[in-house]
């Protein structure tokens, strides 16, 4: 006799990820968990590129409930739009750039079905070779990050490649929709485990493109900064500067890297690590200034007008 499996929605919020959207959303309709169990609710933040285009395309020959959104105040009310919409009990989120394995979903519920305490489960980075060295140590850190071996939960799991229980999301009041930039996932992930609900990570694996490029992975990290300033206006704790003890670990990590991948590039991951949190810190020093200067400015205005 078969066990009832409970219903999953897939989130996907994007914007502009025509490159990689293809290989996301055909992973996707792969899944080896029964499709009329599945629902697909993509949110688009007004792409001006051919990502809606492709997901049409892709999910059009699919038997899977497929509904598409658009919205322009950014990741937070994109990410409660899929709350929304969800008629499951879990979410599933997939990025843009995300491959997944066909028994992603399947490993993913099972686990959660097995721990009913847990609000958010995150899977594994795998390891995908690429022909630029910025993406293949972003690869590496990921995949040591979360690899088995490891002891420690991070700090952050982030979205991609977690399963939400909808019951926690809903517990907490949902994602903080104010939230435009990053930090949307920090802010949830604090608020669901201050109401009691186990964080972890599953043994389901995924995979993950990565910025090519310095430049492209320093904005990305800056981005992230930005997100950070506002996150931590909430009373969630996040890394204002460089915590010297987790650059020290970094070398023990690229040992861990190389015995991975036999790769040499391993070794170069304290330095790939000093340059992402820079321009974490970048960004959050930044957005900071902007705002600090925007409340004088608001307050000399005020004095000059009485």
């Amino acid at each position: 006799m078969d066990v009832l499996k409970p219903k999953v929605a897939i989130g996907v919020c994007v914007r502009n990820c025509a490159l990689t959207i293809r290989e996301a959303i055909e992973s996707i309709v792969a899944q080896d968990y029964p499709h009329d169990l599945l629902e697909v609710i993509v949110v688009d933040g007004y792409s001006t590129d051919k990502t809606v285009q492709i997901v049409k395309e892709v999910l059009s020959g699919s038997d899977i409930k497929t509904r598409i959104f658009f919205e322009d105040k950014g990741l937070g009310f994109a990410r409660q739009m899929v709350v929304d919409n969800a008629g499951g009990e879990y979410i599933i989120w997939v990025d843009g750039d995300m491959i997944l394995p066909k028994d992603f979903v399947r490993k993913q519920v099972e686990f959660m079905e097995k721990n009913p305490k847990v609000g958010i489960a995150k899977g594994r980075y795998g390891f995908l070779k690429e022909d630029s060295l910025v993406a293949t140590l972003e690869s590496m850190d990921f995949l040591t990050t979360f690899s088995l071996e490891s002891r420690t939960l991070p700090d952050v799991l982030g979205t991609s490649g977690c399963i939400y229980r909808v019951k926690a999301i809903k517990e907490v009041g949902g994602f903080d929709k104010t939230i435009a930039g990053v930090g949307e996932d920090l802010d949830i992930e604090y608020r669901v485990k201050a109401a009691g609900w186990d964080l972890r990570i599953s043994s389901a694996y995924f995979y993950e493109r990565r910025r090519k490029t310095w430049h492209a992975l320093w904005q990305e990290y800056f981005w992230h900064g930005i997100g950070g300033f506002h996150v931590s206006r909430k009373k969630v704790k996040v890394w204002v500067r460089f915590p010297f003890k987790i650059v020290l670990s970094k070398f023990s990590q690229a040992v861990h890297a190389y015995q991975l991948t036999r790769m040499k590039k391993a070794f170069l991951l304290p330095l790939h690590y000093i340059f992402k949190r820079a321009a974490w810190i970048s960004g959050f020093l930044t957005e900071f200034m902007r705002v600090f200067y925007q409340k004088i400015k608001m307050k000399t205005l005020v004095c000059a007008f009485f």
